[in-house]
């Protein structure tokens, strides 16, 4: 072979090196350049620390008050003082307030009721009036004792029946007296539930107000 052929093979394979020390340096800017950032999460989110995804708290959702909740109702910016009102919500969902008058409270939110008892005095009763709803929180729960996996006392956070509340308490053990089962109201009221009949009959499950007491009692046999 001649010299002015080794030459021409040298620069050929020199050409043919080149390309692909080039290809090399770029595939290796490629793998070490940033990857695309993920879209900012949604105001409010939080970063999930197992997968690393943002997920959205969301707004918190107004506290609604319920049958049994202690209220405590003030009347200010009135001609005369008054004295603040404490009120129960009844069974009925209301309340009744100065001047005999009722209103609606269970279901609502404080700032609906205090629109709604505003809206009824002024200004048919006064020109001025702020209305301030104040709920007392340590109402909200209910007792679940007896033949109950797990007796104890329950956060009331929403609406429940009977069944649902024994549920909560882990169900029934056992030994457990499922047909007279004692629901006794904060007001000392009482009244026996037969759960058996109020599995298939809804409207044998009476609903659960805070302060309530269930107690299932333990069957003999």
């Amino acid at each position: 072979m001649s010299i002015k052929n080794v030459g021409k093979g040298l620069r050929r394979w020199a050409a043919v090196g080149g390309l692909f020390l080039g290809g090399l340096l770029l595939a290796g800017c490629r793998t070490h350049s940033h990857s695309p950032q993920a879209p900012d999460s949604p105001i409010g989110g939080v970063t999930n620390a197992v997968g690393g995804a943002a997920t959205s708290s969301g707004p918190l959702e107004p506290e609604v008050l319920h049958v049994g909740d202690s209220l405590t109702v003030t009347f200010t910016d009135t001609p005369t003082p008054t004295s603040p009102s404490q009120e129960k919500i009844k069974e009925d969902g209301t309340i009744t307030l100065m001047l005999n008058q009722t209103f609606k409270a269970d279901g609502k939110t404080r700032g609906e009721l205090e629109k709604e008892i505003r809206a009824r005095y002024v200004p048919d009763y006064y020109k001025y009036l702020t209305v301030t709803v104040t709920p007392d929180v340590i109402t909200r729960w209910y007792h679940v004792l007896g033949e109950v996996k797990n007796p104890n006392r329950y956060n009331y956070n929403s609406r429940t029946t009977l069944l649902r509340a024994i549920a909560s308490a882990g169900g029934f053990t056992d030994f457990a007296n499922k047909k007279k089962v004692k629901l006794t109201r904060q007001d000392g009221r009482t009244q026996t539930v037969n759960c058996l009949k109020a599995l298939d009959k809804p409207n044998l499950d009476p609903e659960v107000y805070p302060g309530d007491r269930i107690h299932v009692p333990r069957r003999l046999w």
